[in-house]
């Protein structure tokens, strides 16, 4: 299950950037739940959202609902993370994962993902 990340780069404070997430294979990511996680210099990584697969429930860190947005593009085999009201804390290394189940239910640390993206810079600078 090798997953892809895409959309990282610059974006100037206050800015709002979109990254999405697919399968290597292109096949479909609708079998299974995705998560986001981050990663910073100064933090290990931290979970973002994740959604699951049957019913697309959704989980946010308590610390970025409200300005992450985590959708499934059925059409697309594709996981999107919308990111807005950016800000310079939000610098970080951004990365899809997937357990291989289907729910996020309490999965919420980084030992409960097996499978891990390559990962995608997003830098928030002026």
């Amino acid at each position: 299950l090798q997953v892809v990340e895409s959309g990282g780069g610059l974006v100037p404070p206050g800015g709002s950037l979109n990254l999405s997430c697919s399968f290597a294979s292109g096949n479909s990511l609708g079998g299974y739940a995705i998560g986001w996680f981050r990663r910073t210099p100064e933090k290990d990584r931290e979970a973002i959202a994740c959604i699951s697969s049957s019913d697309d429930r959704i989980r946010y860190s308590d610390d970025l609902k409200g300005r992450f947005t985590i959708s499934r593009d059925k059409a697309n085999h594709t996981v999107a993370l919308q990111m807005d009201s950016l800000s310079a804390e939000d610098t970080a290394v951004y990365y899809c994962v997937t357990g291989g189940f289907t729910r996020c239910g309490s999965r919420w640390a980084t030992s409960d993902y097996r499978y891990w993206g390559q990962g995608t810079q997003v830098t928030v600078s002026p």
